[in-house]
């Protein structure tokens, strides 16, 4: 069994070794681009993937039978490309799945990796991912995917932990946090693979049809080679009339489709024999599943919620006790179990913030009569008991905030408060605090105000926040404790309400001349600012503020 390595082996081509060998490297890979009714974006798709160099032999772009005049571009493209050919399906299949499928069947070339028609292939992908299968002999090369918020160009890595380092796994097994990686796209597959296990999309209507795909990968124990290079630039519309699968969940059959998926995926990993992948499938449904979509039960009615919690719990129904006792304390399992202890929706504001990234356990701390922490005086049934014993850096500290603008500095008030007798063990002793732009990479106002108890079981501090210098934009506040003992843990602010605390106010400033500052709640409860500057950027927000009331 070769083990688990961040470095490559001998016999691996790194990115140096690669640059020696690239002039003589045969035309080995197949990029199948799939597209419906995207013609603004699918010509952007199939250059990206043309644009890999002499290492692509053939671009198979299969149309789902679109009507806008997509396959009449991709025509005139493979016009003028000898490598793009052009498949039509005659039917319109609802999913990404069978166009997928359509592509495996058309490849003729030894490798193949997917491309929706609304994404890239960023410069440099197929050769680094060629590369790494080619030099570890690996059935499957993976590589970082990133989501870019557009219009903002905003990147955020998905899964980055997984490619901080070149690594080669024998067996998919040696790294379960695998399966978190359910895309399809960021992934260089030997064609014989797929074809000899017979791995393929779910047909038809299938959301999450790649979490099954990639269950049926890992369930095939292949030899999986990963790369930190960035493979894929996954492209986040939400501002677009039509979104895509992943992000419309304001329905509830959306999320019986993605219950649907995972479920389906542990059954294919257990059936294969891989109990501990199929185990961490489904600790990554509580932990990513479950926070992800909880953290929005408060935007939904009353009909989606309890639908979404009888559904919840049915699901939930099905885990054993092995699947409970893996790390007790995790926010995930815990949200899991008070899902399976309440038959209707409940502390839906206390659930969004243990939801968060970190998570945030928000008072009251109950106990009972014999001490133990429980979650609420009305449910005692769900012991708290597993924070008693775990690190203060994994502890859902809830540490809130209060921001009053005004015209020179707007004093933010921090209040960090007792987790039954956690935070006062380890002693906390500041905060150090910094602003980032939710658009940029870029940070304003970075201090450390020190923490001073007030009372038994809170600890607060204070310090000014200089709006003209954040400038416009979006603000989330981030932050760290410190303790006494040695230990860190970031945190985010719970949003303080009422009393007009998140009322948007026009202040002067000596830069701009005005600013207009809200403070906000975030959907996981967070608090975050949007400031404008200026009387234009003032006037801008006004007249859209008027804009939506009138429609």
């Amino acid at each position: 069994m070769l083990p688990d390595s961040s470095d490559p082996p001998e016999n691996v081509q790194t990115p140096e070794r690669a640059e020696q060998s690239e002039a003589h490297r045969p035309a080995q890979v197949g990029v199948v681009v799939i597209g419906y009714n995207d013609r603004a974006h699918v010509a952007d798709a199939v250059r990206s993937a043309l644009a890999q160099g002499p290492a692509v032999a053939e671009v198979v772009a299969v149309d789902d039978c679109s009507t806008d005049g997509s396959a009449e571009l991709l025509d005139r493209l493979a016009a003028d490309e000898p490598r793009l050919r052009v498949v039509r399906r005659e039917d319109n299949s609802g999913g990404c799945g069978s166009p997928r499928n359509t592509g495996i069947d058309a490849v003729t070339a030894p490798y193949v990796m997917f491309l929706d028609s609304d994404d890239v292939l960023p410069p440099g992908a197929v050769d680094a991912l060629l590369t790494a299968a080619t030099g570890a002999h690996a059935e499957v090369a993976s590589g970082l995917c990133v989501r870019r918020e557009l219009p903002s160009g905003r990147e955020q890595p998905w899964q980055d932990a997984l490619y901080t380092a070149h690594a080669v796994l024998a067996r998919p097994a040696q790294r379960p946090r695998l399966v978190h990686d359910t895309l399809c796209v960021n992934k260089l597959y030997r064609t014989d693979f797929l074809r000899e296990h017979d791995i393929r999309f779910p047909e038809g209507r299938f959301l999450y049809e790649d979490f099954v795909f990639t269950a049926r990968v890992l369930a095939a124990a292949p030899r999986i080679a990963l790369v930190p290079d960035r493979v894929y630039v996954w492209h986040v519309r939400r501002s677009a009339e039509r979104l895509s699968l992943s992000l419309d969940r304001e329905h509830i059959d959306n999320w019986k489709a993605r219950t649907r998926a995972c479920t389906l995926a542990y059954d294919i990993l257990l059936g294969a024999g891989q109990k501990e992948l199929a185990r961490a499938a489904r600790a990554k449904f509580l932990e990513h599943e479950v926070r992800m979509y909880a953290r929005e039960l408060g935007l939904r009615d009353a009909q989606y919620r309890r639908a979404w919690w009888t559904h919840t719990r049915e699901h939930l129904a099905r885990y054993d006790a092995a699947d409970w006792e893996l790390n007790p304390a995790a926010p995930g399992r815990l949200l899991g179990r008070l899902i399976l202890e309440s038959p209707e929706p409940r502390d839906l504001p206390r659930i969004r913030d243990l939801a968060a990234r970190p998570a945030r356990l928000l008072p009251p701390y109950a106990r009972t009569p014999d001490g133990v922490p429980v979650w609420s005086e009305d449910l005692p049934q769900l012991a708290l008991t597993p924070f008693l014993t775990s690190p203060t850096r994994a502890l859902p500290l809830a540490l809130d905030a209060e921001l009053r603008p005004q015209a020179r500095a707007t004093p933010l008030t921090l209040r960090l408060h007792e987790l039954y007798g956690k935070v006062a063990e380890a002693g906390p002793r500041e905060l150090d605090v910094l602003w980032a732009s939710r658009n940029d990479d870029r940070v304003r106002g970075h201090a450390t105000a020190a923490l001073t108890p007030a009372g038994a079981d809170l600890w607060t501090a204070e310090l000014p926040v200089d709006l003209g210098a954040l400038g416009a934009g979006t603000w989330d506040l981030r932050l760290t404790v410190r303790f006494a003992d040695g230990a860190e843990r970031e945190v985010t602010a719970h949003a303080r309400t009422g009393a007009g605390r998140l009322r948007r106010r026009a202040v002067p400033s000596m830069r701009y001349g005005v600013l207009l500052v809200q403070p906000y709640a975030t959907h996981s409860g967070a608090l975050a600012l949007r400031v404008a500057t200026g009387v234009r950027g003032v006037t801008r927000v006004l007249r859209n503020r008027l804009r939506r009331l009138l429609h």
